[in-house]
């Protein structure tokens, strides 16, 4: 299984992205901010890469979760030999004063120029969707890898639709070519005969 971080937005305290198993996007993301420069401890996202998830079974995190989820908990998915952090880990938070360089997931996400901190909600839920999902094939002895990457913006972006798609001009006139029909239909009923 592929798991995919495709990082969307870069704020001054959150980076912000999109999560996809297998190609399918599954929930959003939020990470501390990404640095140019050195790690700054609890500020910094993770480097791009791909990494191996295993299952962490000590710590306060797989305690709570253990607590939280039962019998549907195995084990923390804790991404493995991270370049200079310690423990990375995919877990429910809502903003960015909730990770020391994990990953958060949810179903909804706001914009970092709205709040700088960035929020996602409804975390519990896309964490629990998500982690059955990747836990099923852990607990199979299956490979799972996590790979982070930024949105490709290097092409020029248009607003411009393509030419399998109607543009506003086309349905303008198709709609005038079907008021014309139906002012026809309308003189017709009401006893007016229109040539």
């Amino acid at each position: 299984m592929k798991l995919q971080v495709v990082r969307t937005q870069f704020g001054i305290d959150a980076t912000n992205g999109l999560l996809f198993i297998d190609g399918v996007f599954e929930c959003y993301t939020l990470e501390d901010q990404y640095q140019a420069g050195p790690k700054i401890y609890g500020e910094t996202c993770i480097p791009e890469g791909t990494y191996d998830i295993k299952f962490r079974k000590t710590g306060g995190f797989h305690a709570r979760y253990s607590e939280r989820y039962k019998n549907a908990h195995y084990g923390m998915l804790h991404l493995q030999d991270v370049p200079n952090f310690k423990f990375v880990l995919i877990h429910s938070l809502n903003n960015d004063d909730q990770t020391m360089g994990c990953l958060g997931v949810g179903n909804t996400q706001q914009d970092l120029d709205v709040n700088k901190d960035g929020l996602i909600t409804q975390s519990r839920d896309a964490y629990k969707r998500m982690y059955s999902k990747v836990a099923s094939v852990l607990l199979q002895g299956k490979e799972v890898t996590i790979e982070y990457s930024k949105i490709n913006l290097d092409g020029e972006l248009s607003n411009k639709s393509t030419d399998d798609v109607i543009g506003i001009p086309q349905v303008m006139k198709q709609l005038e070519s079907i008021n014309e029909k139906v002012s026809k239909i309308q003189f017709k009923l009401s006893g007016k005969v229109i040539k």
